[in-house]
């Protein structure tokens, strides 16, 4: 068996092993998660897969590391490997004794300037045929998106399988693109992370409730990681993935996030003030159940990666008109489930 196989294979492996054995620690010490505003679900239910997930994902890349298919990689994968372990390791202390906000966001940021020094950065926004060299803007852009997709990510986490499901399906979305790229150390990136979520969703969807959760130490790591996939690129050449593109690929939790943040600041609350207004909680307001509205977010967000690779394999203008479409239809998928949603206040409010 070749090492890369062999790495996907052990990320699939010891996700899937780990669980259950999380699963007994959890019990063992009492590690449950915690319900406030945002939770949906009630029981007993251990917060720490993100440690698995993390784990799988680690070794994967270090076996991977050891079998020298980086070489080609512009960016430094040790940066991206400590990265990650820092935020899982912030994430998973937050699910044990709740951390305040300020203090959460200091691994993150550490994380992002270590990646940043390690040469994961945009170069350019690219726009069909239209390419804009970002010079030094690169850095501070790029800042702020990890920082962004981090935390929209990990707001997203709200029902079984939604966040593990939404980042699979967005990596499998960038292993695409880096397949037409011809980027295949990025690709064993992309599927590291898919193999090593795969193990964790055995355990996190199986009806009729799952038997745990990813925690903040795992939507928090597969943010981090999400947004730093389409920053690989081969040396001598720029990034293969725009941000323009990246940031369709992760809609869906970006989209919610901004409008978690707009909602917020117009009720004058703290905008780390738990909520029942994301996307899940509205699509249950109009009765769909946790599953139901598990497959609307996955099949829109399988939808909006089809219009994607589509518009990276055709390129030009027509390539540049299926981006557009992609934004058109989440700015219209977003407003048709804010006006259910303000409807179905309005009818709880009257009664």
């Amino acid at each position: 068996m070749e090492l890369k196989y062999l790495a996907l294979v052990l990320a699939l492996v010891i996700s899937t092993v780990s669980m259950p054995l999380i699963i007994l620690f959890s019990k063992k010490f009492n590690l449950y998660d915690t319900i406030d505003g945002r939770k949906v679900h009630t029981g007993q239910i251990s917060r720490l897969g993100g440690l698995g997930i993390t784990l799988a994902f680690s070794v994967a890349l270090l076996v991977l590391l050891l079998g020298n298919y980086f070489v080609d990689i512009k960016q430094n994968i040790w940066f991206l490997v400590i990265a990650a372990i820092c935020i899982t390791g912030m994430g998973i202390i937050d699910d044990i004794v709740t951390l305040p906000a300020k203090i959460k966001l200091i691994p993150q940021l550490a994380a992002a300037i270590l990646v940043l020094l390690g040469g994961f950065k945009f170069s350019t926004l690219s726009f069909g045929i239209y390419t804009l060299n970002l010079g030094f803007l690169a850095y501070p852009l790029t800042f702020v998106w990890i920082i962004g997709v981090t935390n929209a990510v990990n707001l997203i986490d709200g029902i079984d399988g939604q966040c593990g499901g939404l980042s699979v399906i967005a990596s499998s979305t960038f292993c695409i693109f880096f397949f037409k790229e011809g980027n295949e150390a990025a690709m064993l990136i992309c599927l590291s992370l898919i193999f090593s979520v795969m193990g964790f969703l055995f355990f996190n969807l199986p009806l009729p409730k799952a038997k745990i959760f990813m925690g903040d130490g795992g939507s928090q790591t597969l943010g981090f990681i999400l947004s730093v996939l389409p920053l690989l690129s081969s040396k001598g050449s720029l990034p293969s993935i725009s941000i323009l593109y990246a940031a369709a690929i992760i809609m869906i939790p970006i989209f919610d996030t901004i409008a978690a943040i707009w909602r917020r600041l117009r009720e004058h609350r703290s905008i780390g003030s738990p909520d029942r207004f994301h996307l899940h909680h509205k699509l249950m307001m109009f009765g769909f159940t946790n599953r139901q509205a598990l497959i609307i977010v996955l099949m829109f967000q399988s939808i909006i990666c089809i219009f994607l690779c589509c518009s990276i394999w055709m390129g030009g203008i027509i390539g540049a008109i299926l981006l557009f479409t992609v934004y058109l239809m989440g700015i219209l998928f977003f407003t048709v489930i804010h006006i259910g949603k303000a409807k179905e206040v309005e009818k709880l409010n009257q009664q």
